[in-house]
């Protein structure tokens, strides 16, 4: 039985539209754009693009278990600690785990971020679907935020709860009995709802909020501590001269179908042994935590095997989204792709703009150990390419003069889902996401993951030939083996620096659990500057990068 549904693509897009009332002639007639925000910054807001910012990012948050311990909140006290000239926070999806259910919201999300919350100094008697920031808090979906529990399962999970909470030293992967019911959860947590007001009282909440104005266009106003709501599972909103792009990319992560990408197929006969694979070590977990004496297991730390059964199964949900897609069209959502397309463009265009910034949930470049291969990695990959290269063939012919030179169209992307911390670079791809830089912030507070094997290098195939079209500069995740395992959890506090293009300082801030203890540190600063990282690609051009493992940092 499957504990854990994924709603179609076009059931997602479908739903939040109904949410949002896309399109509504009462939103039509005010000609607002559902896909924009202003953020209300107050007296003390930087006053041009020459004054420096800060902002914050966190992501695959949402807890879990971790043997009466709590990862998140240590990881938001450390990163408030050090980020309180932060202007804002990015969340990079995965809110609340296992299934973004409401009412595991209390404790996976309201209590570790309660300073960040109007009413948070008595978290229970804050709701999840009213909640009001003091600090900007602008997330995006993760794949865990639109799960659902089959309701044959939920109502077992809720009868046998007084059961499971006796056999603590057995295995209980806590799917819980609600789930997220197709993406619900979030938006009436996030989104400005306005289905509530379909009947009564949509043109006088219109007519309240959404009274800023960005580049002539009318659209919501968000405000700390009075209206904190994002207009859209997809936005866009301006800050200090730079341009940030929230994507659902939820709804374009189906594997590529061959009319799409035909190199990038998968055998199917390799796809159902590695299934096997999977499911046999699945089963070994639950007979190995079925043995009370077994050694291979630490039954006092049942966070370590739910992690490994998490994992496994998004392994398995990845594989069996590749066997469905195998034959025919991928669904995707080309509308999303499209608007992300036309607001680049338009963002170049615009002279008041002197940076872009894109985040979203699955990572395009990874090398954790379960995402980098994952025919959703590489879907992301060629669609965003996709959309680059469509940015760039037009900003080529309506541009005048060099608009580029060693410039990339985005000057960074952020995204999570890989649970870890990761920086890289890709090299020259022969697209348009050449010499961009990559950040990897999920690493927050659920289970971490291990950097792959094979090394810091990704490669690709094209006309035959493997060549590296990307390199991981820091990785920061699980290390390390019995009594020296080592658990870094990560947030990450981002400088924004004047000038054009802007230039980026990330300060990763990590509390590390190892041998029972835990300790607060703060990693040695990134600096990112748009452009080709001239050290990097020379050591690539000379053959000077490893071809081992990447080395985790030290700890």
């Amino acid at each position: 039985m499957r504990f854990v549904t994924d709603p179609s693509t076009s059931l997602k897009v479908g739903k939040m539209k109904q949410r949002v009332l896309w399109d509504h002639p009462e939103i039509v007639k005010r000609r607002i754009d559902q896909t924009c925000l202003a953020i209300d910054e107050g007296t003390d807001a930087p006053a041009s693009n020459a004054n420096p910012f800060s902002f914050l990012v966190i992501g695959d948050s949402g807890t879990g278990k971790h043997s009466g311990d709590n990862p998140q909140r240590r990881v938001a006290e450390w990163l408030m600690s050090n980020g309180n000239d932060g202007r804002f926070v990015l969340h990079t999806g995965d809110l609340v785990y296992l299934v973004g259910a409401k009412n595991q919201y209390l404790e996976n999300f309201i209590k570790p971020y309660r300073e960040w919350l109007m009413g948070g100094e008595n978290p229970k008697r804050v709701r999840y679907d009213r909640l009001v920031f003091k600090l900007p808090f602008l997330p995006v979906l993760g794949n865990h935020d639109y799960y659902d529990v089959p309701f044959v399962y939920g109502a077992l999970s809720l009868l046998l709860w007084p059961l499971r909470w006796l056999l603590q030293r057995q295995v209980d992967l806590d799917y819980g009995y609600q789930g997220s019911h197709q993406g619900d959860v979030f938006a009436r947590a996030f989104i400005d709802y306005l289905k509530d007001y379909r009947l009564l009282g949509l043109a006088s909440h219109l007519d309240q909020h959404y009274t800023a104005t960005v580049d002539t266009k009318r659209c919501l106003r968000y405000q700390p501590d009075h209206f904190t709501r994002l207009p859209n599972r997809y936005y866009t909103f301006r800050q200090g001269g730079i341009d940030f792009f929230a994507l659902d990319s939820n709804t374009f992560n189906s594997p590529l179908s061959p009319d799409e990408a035909p190199e990038a197929q998968s055998d199917r006969q390799n796809l159902l042994l590695q299934r096997q694979t999977l499911l046999a070590q699945r089963a070994r977990i639950y007979t190995l935590t079925d043995e009370p004496d077994n050694d291979s297991v630490d039954q006092n730390d049942q966070s370590e095997v739910y992690a490994q059964l998490e994992q496994l199964d998004e392994e398995l949900r990845d594989i069996d989204k590749q066997l469905a897609h195998t034959q025919g069209k991928a669904a995707v959502d080309w509308e999303q792709l499209n608007w992300l397309k036309q607001h680049l463009i338009a963002s170049w265009k615009n002279k008041a703009v002197r940076g872009r910034v894109l985040y979203f949930h699955h990572p395009p470049y990874v090398t954790e150990e379960s995402k980098w291969y994952q025919g959703q990695t590489l879907a992301i990959r060629h669609r965003l390419r996709r959309v680059l290269d469509d940015v760039q063939t037009v900003l080529n012919q309506t541009v005048p003069g060099d608009w580029r030179g060693d410039r990339p169209i985005v000057d960074l992307v952020i995204s999570g889902h890989a649970h870890c911390f990761e920086y890289l670079q890709t090299l020259d791809t022969g697209h348009a996401d050449s010499h961009t830089h990559w950040l990897i912030c999920g690493g927050s507070g659920f289970s971490l993951r291990r950097q792959r094997p094979e090394g810091n290098l990704l490669h690709e195939t094209v006309e035959g030939e493997s060549a590296p079209v990307a390199q991981s500069i820091k990785f920061v995740g699980r290390s390390g083996h019995g009594r020296e395992k080592r658990r870094p959890y990560s947030g990450l506090k981002i400088d924004v620096h004047p000038g054009t293009p802007p230039r980026f300082t990330v300060h990763p801030y990590v509390v590390e659990k190892y041998q029972h203890r835990w300790e607060r540190m703060a990693l040695d600063p990134i600096d990112i500057t748009p452009g080709i990282n001239a050290s990097t690609q020379a050591s690539i051009q000379q053959g000077e990068a490893p071809e081992g493992r990447a080395e985790a940092t030290s700890l």
